[in-house]
């Protein structure tokens, strides 16, 4: 029968084929196990040519064929990968070691502060709440306060992604606060930290996106006497226990009476430096979120975590923290 000549000579040529480089191997499995044309494949479909009481044998040897196939191609990987691994140079254990880049794989001084940060606040009882980046006009301005002509509504302030204004790349984390009380009410002790953006010029002092973290405190009776004694206790934790403070009248329009915080540096000239803004939660952020405004109060504050880290550490040009530049990342590796 024409189709066992032709198992003979596949036999044949099979053991003749060499197996000695990938490419080779390769060849033979496509040519040999190949689904769509592969050989065997191929006598495979030409079995109902045969008798029906020669099918059983026939199959029997392609079966053996197949498998003999499969186990030279699996020996010639397991050579080929096995003198590949040979020819590889050895570890000379008599080479002096690397020693390791300073601040190569460490954390950057930004993740350091924001991680102190929350770690003062977590032993101070605040959890951790998040926010998408991308937020609608309600969470960013209008649950806050923001009169429709307020100027951070502007494009100079804000980057909108939306013709009608109607989405924006977050302007702060205070929309946290608006998503945390609708979602969970009231009391609640949290700190929002996240990347916000703004359109602002790149200068020594000002970048386009950086790093907030704020707070919100509500329940019953709270007062500006408790968001004085916590950010007394911050202060204490981040720049030491004799650190100077003081706290002037503000403005913002999601708190009344609003402050902000200043300390003295040392370090960057002998000067007072604000380090965030703060006040009591102005009754509007209830009236949005359903909370009863004659049962409770709260106290809100915020903070840029580039100003944290310039200040503790003496860095005067916050372009520096995003430059990637080793000379300043080593050392706080």
């Amino acid at each position: 029968m024409s189709l066992l000549s032709d198992l003979d000579a596949l036999d044949a040529q099979m053991a003749a084929d060499a197996l000695d480089t990938p490419e080779a191997a390769e060849a033979f499995r496509v040519r040999y196990l190949g689904r769509k044309a592969g050989a065997l494949t191929d006598l495979f479909k030409r079995l109902p040519e045969l008798p029906a009481e020669d099918r059983r044998a026939v199959g029997a040897r392609l079966n053996a064929l197949r498998e003999q196939a499969e186990a030279r191609v699996a020996e010639a990987e397991a050579a080929l990968n096995a003198a590949e691994k040979a020819a590889q140079p050895g570890l000379d254990l008599s080479l002096p070691g690397r020693r390791p880049v300073p601040g190569a794989g460490s954390r950057h001084v930004l993740t350091q502060t924001l991680d102190e940060i929350l770690r003062v606040f977590g032993r101070l009882g605040f959890a951790v709440a998040e926010g998408p980046e991308l937020e609608t006009d309600f969470f960013n301005f209008t649950a806050l306060g923001f009169p429709p002509d307020h100027p951070a509504r502007d494009m100079q302030d804000t980057f909108f992604v939306a013709e009608d204004k109607s989405l924006l790349l977050r302007t702060h984390t205070s929309p946290v606060q608006i998503r945390t009380m609708i979602a969970d009410g009231v009391p609640l002790r949290i700190v929002a930290p996240g990347r916000v953006y703004r359109n602002e010029d790149i200068t020594y002092k000002s970048y386009n996106l950086f790093h907030q973290v704020e707070g919100l405190y509500v329940d019953e009776g709270v007062t500006f006497a408790d968001l004085k004694a916590v950010l007394r206790l911050f202060a204490e934790a981040m720049f030491g226990s004799d650190v100077k403070m003081r706290f002037r009248p503000s403005f913002f329009p999601f708190t009344e009476p609003s402050a902000e915080v200043d300390i003295w540096s040392d370090a960057l000239g002998g000067r007072w430096l604000e380090i965030l803004g703060c006040g009591m939660v102005d009754p509007v952020l209830f009236a949005h979120t359903g909370v009863d405004a004659e049962r409770y109060t709260g106290y809100a504050f915020g903070m840029g975590v580039e100003r944290i880290a310039m200040l503790r550490h003496g860095i005067e040009d916050i372009r520096l923290l995003y430059e990637n530049d080793v000379r300043l990342l080593e050392q706080f590796g």
